[in-house]
């Protein structure tokens, strides 16, 4: 887990947000996980999302998260932005700007500043609200009928996104541009490094909703309507919701090794020549790790292998 941090600092805030502590030593993924009940195929879902700034494919990745997880993470980040950071950034700016009633400009920054503060909250506010009461009735098996349908709240969310990223940009411009050359500059200059970190922050907050988020709930939506053909509501017990369990048989040391090529981005011919097997042969150790692992996409043993300590981090092929 150290090792994660060390290769990326913005992971820090991805573990406080999964509610894992520092201070795990030598501890794997999957221990420090375990040991903060946090669902590791989910946590590592979000570092390789995060890590590859949200350019990976999220289809697979969405079959192998918890949902329940997921949303308890995104739940946090809003207690983060809304409670920590957007307080703490405010607290700064009044230090960096002069908010004496002469100085019109810096008294109009700060009205800026905290109608964006306000936009940030209205969004969170509609997350918590309308988003996941939604998601916490699927969970539930119920098919929220009295509710707008997910996609209708996701294109509402969507454009919420949209008016945060112009609002922070337009903060940060009228700083640049028009705040008096008479002003703390370093204290100044620190409060905008703040505002850029926090924007990107929220960037990739955003589009994990828009992404892996909205990929998860839509397996769920579809599990659940599926199951209640018959009128009642059946609570979903699926992998979606806990870590999913491995098979009762054990993975022979080949089946190991074809896993950890495939999560190298091998090819079945390109793992056939390394191992001097057969394509067929290594299609028959594919099978059998599926069925083995109950895992079936190259993203899900990407997960599988980083937790089970079969590969590490920096081997993996994003």
């Amino acid at each position: 887990m150290s090792d994660l941090i060390h290769d990326d600092y913005r992971l820090l805030q991805v573990i406080s947000r999964f509610g894992v502590s520092l201070g795990f030593g030598d501890q794997s993924v999957a221990a420090a996980c375990k040991n903060s009940g946090v669902d590791a195929s989910t946590f590592l879902a979000v570092v390789n999302f995060v890590q590859s700034e949200g350019r990976m494919s999220v289809d697979e990745l969405a079959e192998e998260v918890s949902v329940v997880e997921l949303m308890r993470y995104l739940q946090r980040s809003h207690s983060y932005f809304v409670d920590f950071r957007l307080p703490s950034i405010r607290r700064k700016l009044i230090e960096a700007i002069d908010c004496s009633a002469k100085n019109q400009i810096a008294f109009l920054i700060l009205k800026f500043y905290d109608e964006y503060a306000a936009e940030v909250q209205r969004h969170m506010e509609y997350e918590n609200t309308h988003i996941h009461t939604y998601v916490q009735l699927l969970l539930e098996g119920q098919v929220p009928t009295h509710h707008a349908s997910y996609s209708e709240l996701a294109n509402q969310h969507h454009d919420n996104h949209s008016s945060l990223s112009k609002s922070s940009h337009e903060l940060k411009s009228i700083i640049v541009k028009y705040y008096p050359s008479d002003s703390d500059t370093q204290r100044l200059a620190d409060t905008l490094m703040d505002i850029y970190i926090m924007e990107e922050d929220l960037f990739s907050h955003c589009h994990l909703e828009d992404t892996l988020f909205a990929a998860a709930v839509h397996l769920l939506e579809e599990e659940v309507k599926a199951k209640s053909s018959d009128g009642k509501a059946h609570p979903v017990e699926s992998f979606r919701m806990s870590p999913p369990d491995p098979g009762s048989e054990e993975l022979s040391e080949r089946e190991k090794e074809v896993i950890c090529l495939v999560v190298r981005g091998l090819s079945n011919k390109e793992i056939a020549e390394k191992m001097f097997i057969s394509a067929n042969t290594v299609m028959t150790h594919r099978r059998n790790i599926a069925r083995k692992t109950q895992i079936h996409s190259p993203a899900g043993l990407t997960i599988y292998a980083i937790v089970n300590g079969l590969i590490n981090l920096d081997e993996v092929k994003l």
